[in-house]
């Protein structure tokens, strides 16, 4: 088998862990000469093939891509830029093919959720049109976890135990200052559409009672009655209250409590506040002293405290893309599939893009409560596996060490292009 080069680019939000599917991607990709020359990065995501703009990863040491394993961010550099219909700006698309075809990129790995999984199926839909040898490969992160067929997204699992354990311990914070000062803690959590990470909330209270005494998730229509009956009620039981929301929450007709009135690159509605909305409305209907939090970039980039679990994931499915590409499989992605709960086993298969791409898994309405507030028995068993393990980054001054690449640049072969 003669050899060509690879092509790698985180997309979209990133999380404590895409690095580790990193380092995993150019591990395996290192460990197979025969058929893969040079790995390159997209600078800034799928952007820096638009651009030309290629990181010429060989450069870097084994010991700097290793230590990609314990870093968070995207060493690479993400981007939120959706590439447009392929039927109206082929262009685009063209493009990329000739940014492969100059730079001899017969391997494309495109790590993120569902909307990279969408540009990676066109990429080698028209590759395959055009009749360039491409094999594309999506690598699967999402802090969501609504990417469908896997059974969890790669960056889920740190997330799930930040927030769990950022909601137990506020918690204790607020129980004990709730006599004389403030009464109700609000922590707002990333999820749009759906409330797995709202939910992971719900892991910090195992007894009847504990907090979070109320999780406010996308999926159940928000009832600001029912939510203040709710909260007063903890108040007077406990003394205090604990809400986790999604930044997702919404009406009944379909309207986001923190609508920002804009949308990002991808076309979503921008969101930003919830917390303080909420919490403005407890203090208008009863009064109560608050707090609020936005737990927003920190629950994603807490390495310090990743799950093992998803970090061993993350870094698997870096290494199934680069097996699955190397076996001939073209527009496919590594899933995650849980073997057994009790106890947790699981493996990676390869599942269709076709099946993947602008696809969303939402949580189970048997995951939620009958009240809408609290997570049941069924979700408790499905999360709990992927927060276990830790997995600390080595630290040096008292701060955890992080991956530090050259990042050099490769020669420019093409015309530039405009975005």
């Amino acid at each position: 088998m003669a050899q060509h080069n690879a092509f790698y680019a985180q997309s979209g939000g990133v999380t404590a862990v895409i690095n580790a599917s990193a380092c995993g991607v150019i591990q395996a990709c290192r460990q197979a000469p025969e058929q893969i020359g040079k790995v390159y990065a997209g600078h800034n995501g799928i952007i820096g093939a638009l651009t030309e703009d290629l990181i010429d990863v060989t450069q870097e040491s084994d010991e700097a891509i290793g230590a990609l394993r314990h870093t968070p961010g995207g060493a690479f550099g993400s981007c939120r830029y959706k590439l447009k219909d392929i039927d109206t700006h082929r262009a685009q698309y063209e493009r990329l093919i000739e940014v492969f075809k100059a730079h001899d990129i017969r391997y494309f790995f495109y790590n993120g959720g569902g909307d990279s999984a969408d540009t990676c199926l066109k990429v080698s839909q028209l590759s395959e049109k055009l009749g360039y040898p491409l094999t594309a490969i999506h690598v699967p992160k999402t802090v969501d976890n609504d990417l469908p067929i896997t059974d969890n997204s790669p960056g889920f699992g740190s997330v799930a135990k930040y927030i769990a354990t950022s909601t137990r311990e506020a918690s204790l914070d607020i129980a004990s200052m709730c006599a004389t000062s403030t009464k109700v803690f609000v922590l707002e959590v990333m999820g749009r559409h759906a409330g797995w990470i709202a939910a992971a909330g719900g892991l910090a209270g195992e007894a009847e009672g504990e907090p979070p005494h109320l999780i406010i998730f996308p999926e159940v229509a928000f009832n600001r009655k029912a939510v203040m009956a709710r909260v007063e009620e903890s108040v007077k039981n406990h003394g205090y209250c604990v809400i986790v929301v999604s930044e997702g929450a919404r009406y009944e007709d379909g309207t986001f409590l923190a609508d920002a009135g804009n949308t990002d690159a991808f076309g979503h509605r921008q969101l930003g506040g919830v917390a303080p909305t909420l919490a403005g409305m407890i203090k208008q209907d009863l009064g109560y002293k608050y707090h609020w939090a936005v737990a927003d970039y920190l629950q994603r980039a807490a390495r310090h405290l990743a799950s093992k679990t998803d970090v061993e994931q993350a870094y698997a499915v870096g290494r199934e893309a680069v097996t699955l590409a190397l076996a001939g499989k073209n527009s496919m992605m590594p899933a995650i599939r849980r073997i057994s709960q009790s106890p947790y086993q699981w493996d990676v298969i390869s599942a269709p893009l076709a099946q993947i791409a602008n696809q969303e898994k939402f949580m189970p309405r048997d995951f939620i409560s009958e009240n809408g507030f609290e997570i049941t028995q069924a979700c408790r068993d499905y999360l709990s596996p992927l927060i276990q393990g830790e997995d600390f980054p080595p630290f040096e001054n008292g701060l955890p060490k992080v991956a530090k690449l050259k990042l050099a640049k490769v020669d420019k072969k093409l015309p530039v292009f405009t975005l």
